[in-house]
């Protein structure tokens, strides 16, 4: 069952965002890197190649992608429970949030050339085969094919334009956004996660020992209605992002108490879950990830290993995400 927000379908809500915010992103990419044509000094040249055809040709492509796929991208995040079973539905935000951080500010530049000469190609394909239903290479006409490849071509000049100065965007990424954002980045996750755990705490006990966002097994009829509840963590989530923020001694406290209850609830889950329902998802990985980001500045005594163990873990809860998230796009026609 698709979540809505006052009508709006959530899933298909955070497609339009992505729409909207990807050619901006790669417009503001190619504005703030200082690529450099590597084949010639003309300044009318590099102005029109990096800073108009290169992010409209690359933002075109995203467009199609996504445009293309909308659907299947919608279906993927409101199936990714279903099929992996890893994320725990509840802090599905926070492993959601932090996986953009990672997809934006790795991942995106780098699959950004594929994703052009794929969309290009395909769109040359659809626009000389719009009768055809599928792609076979017996029934595609040699016509389709230098279509394609003449299509390929503007993507890969674009690419190629700034492939010497593919490192400044590796260094403008790492050490203009990752580095004085990571802190900040901390402390909004951790902010969030704990937020979200002491709501999962008020929930598994509105409904007799299990979260209704984990796995429902109870009539859907008799499931209570948690919309308090979230703007009780929307709250919390604000309250503590204001104390980390200015440093106050007591969110220590309120992180201990996060850490706590997402220990609690991982285990009231896995048993009375598996009481229930023999192949009840327990989402261990995922409360195991979450509770070792809560929990690194709790039990490490030396600073740098609990800064490391808390960079590492949300690294890692942002790949489960990111690889769960891929692996049910295309495993989506399978259930």
């Amino acid at each position: 069952m698709s979540r809505e927000i006052k009508g709006i379908v959530l899933s298909r809500l955070i497609v339009l965002i992505t729409i909207i915010l990807v050619p901006i992103i790669i417009f503001f990419i190619f504005i703030f890197v200082d690529f450099k044509l590597w084949f010639t000094n003309n300044p009318t040249s590099n102005f029109w190649i990096i800073n108009v055809l290169c992010p409209l040709v690359f933002s075109v492509s995203w467009l199609f992608f996504l445009i293309l796929f909308a659907n299947r991208v919608s279906e993927t995040i409101e199936s990714i429970d279903k099929i992996t079973g890893v994320v725990p539905t509840r802090l599905m935000l926070f492993f959601g949030l932090t996986a953009i951080y990672i997809l934006f500010i790795f991942v995106f530049p780098l699959i950004t050339p594929i994703i052009s000469i794929l969309s290009f190609t395909s769109m040359a394909w659809r626009l000389t085969t719009y009768r055809k239903k599928s792609w076979e290479d017996s029934t595609v006409s040699f016509i389709t094919k230098l279509t394609m490849i003449l299509a390929a071509i503007l993507p890969i000049f674009c690419f190629i334009c700034i492939l010497p100065d593919y490192i400044k965007l590796a260094t403008f990424l790492w050490e203009d956004i990752w580095l004085p954002l990571l802190d900040l980045i901390y402390i909004f996750s951790y902010c969030l996660c704990t937020a979200l755990s002491i709501g999962s705490l008020f929930i598994l006990l509105s409904n007799s020992g299990i979260s209704e966002y984990e796995q429902i097994y109870v009539d859907s009829s008799k499931s209570k209605s948690m919309q308090h509840i979230k703007i009780a963590e929307l709250f919390l989530f604000v309250f503590f992002l204001f104390l980390a923020i200015n440093k106050y001694e007591i969110i220590d406290l309120f992180y201990t108490v996060g850490f706590v209850i997402v220990v609690f609830v991982a285990i009231v889950n896995f048993f009375q879950g598996k009481k229930k329902i023999h192949s009840f998802k327990s989402h261990l990985l995922g409360y195991i990830l979450a509770a070792v980001f809560m929990g690194s500045n709790l039990l490490i005594f030396t600073v740098e290993i609990s800064e490391l163990l808390s960079y590492w873990s949300l690294l890692l809860s942002a790949a489960l995400f990111i690889f769960a998230f891929f692996y049910t796009f295309l495993t989506l026609d399978d259930i």
